[in-house]
């Protein structure tokens, strides 16, 4: 019996309408060749939420993303979002990091120190400082502003134990993110530690969050499994971008306890080239992946991930990958028909 799943996609805003609808092409060419079904379903999420229904995140949109077995998300500018992860408790966020090989002059890191690079940002998603207590206030001193880092220990060890379980099943490292001489109060090595008695074969590496950033870039091939709080993972995943060579060939998976998911590029709005079919789609595309792999079709990954090694290798290159003529310039349907051919 053909398999059928209901993705509800929710494009947001400037380039998420693109690179949404082009991964949603893909995914139905490379359904068609695998043998399952996908049903779409479309929902409003941010600014064109809040115009048509007063709320950045509509019940209507709630409801449809409840009814699904994945949720494909585009980008916003504000709004919806945050309160997304929340109504699903999609405290995991997975952000991999891996080199792909016909794209290693993309990259601001010399190839000798970017080959093998395979690191895995485990990243808390529902707590810390973007859901804590926030306001603006005024005293004597003037008008002032403020946001609340706040973790309950809890909260560090269920994504610990993520962590933890994604390090043993890889090279058996994990790093943690951490700024406890400044937040003595947000003891992550602590409670990793005490998590981490249960996985005697992982090493723990606690690390200062700005040392860390600093070692990214000096030497990326030391790291495994980086683990952070949602403000720091939200900000050294994206140095990510830097070593791969574009931040348009990031994805990521959201998840709860149950496994139900959010997929996402990393990428903002890019209002800047927003409706021009220069947006790179790949990150979207690599999101899908991640959502496909959940749901156990790993013959469909492999088969995106060689059409994409193949399509590269071939020297085709969106806007934000082009830099010199030996390369064959693609807009973003130019890429997804690249794709069809492929899978065909």
């Amino acid at each position: 019996m053909t398999k059928e799943y209901q993705i509800a996609a929710l494009p947001g805003e400037g380039i998420g309408l693109e690179v949404v609808e082009a991964t949603l092409t893909i995914l139905q060419q490379v359904a068609i060749k695998h043998d399952f079904k996908l049903q779409v379903d479309y929902g409003v999420i941010g600014q064109a939420a809040f115009q048509q229904y007063g709320s950045y995140f509509p019940e209507s949109t709630s409801q449809l993303c409840s009814q699904a077995d994945g949720i494909l998300f585009g980008a916003v500018s504000r709004g919806g979002l945050l309160e997304l992860r929340k109504k699903f408790d999609f405290f995991v966020n997975l952000r991999p990091v891996k080199i792909i090989p016909s794209l290693l002059d993309k990259s601001s890191l010399k190839s000798d120190r970017l080959a093998g690079v395979d690191i895995l940002f485990v990243r808390e998603l529902v707590s810390g400082i973007y859901f804590g207590a926030s306001g603006r206030g005024e005293d004597a001193l003037g008008n002032y502003g403020y946001h609340t880092m706040q973790y309950y220990d809890w909260q560090i060890k269920r994504i610990a134990e993520v962590a933890l379980a994604k390090a043993k099943a890889r090279r058996g490292l994990l790093t943690v993110a951490h700024k406890e001489n400044a937040l003595p109060h947000l003891p992550w090595t602590k409670l990793v530690e005490e998590v981490a008695q249960e996985y005697p074969d992982v090493i723990v590496e606690p690390m200062l969050v700005d040392n860390l950033a600093m070692q990214l870039i000096i030497n990326p091939q030391h790291f495994d499994v980086i683990l952070a709080g949602n403000l720091f993972g939200d900000i050294l995943s994206d140095l990510g971008g830097a070593l791969v060579g574009s931040i348009g060939l990031l994805g990521s998976a959201s998840l709860n306890e149950s496994g139900f998911g959010m997929y996402e590029a990393i990428h903002g709005t890019a209002p800047n080239i927003a409706g021009k079919n220069l947006a790179n789609p790949l990150g979207t595309l690599a999101s899908a992946m991640m959502m496909l792999e959940q749901w156990g079709e790993v013959a469909a990954v492999k088969s995106l991930q060689q059409a994409r090694d193949t399509i590269l290798s071939q020297g085709y290159r969106t806007q934000d990958l082009y830099s010199h003529g030996t390369e064959t310039l693609v807009t973003t349907q130019e890429l997804v028909e690249l794709f069809l051919e492929e899978l065909f």
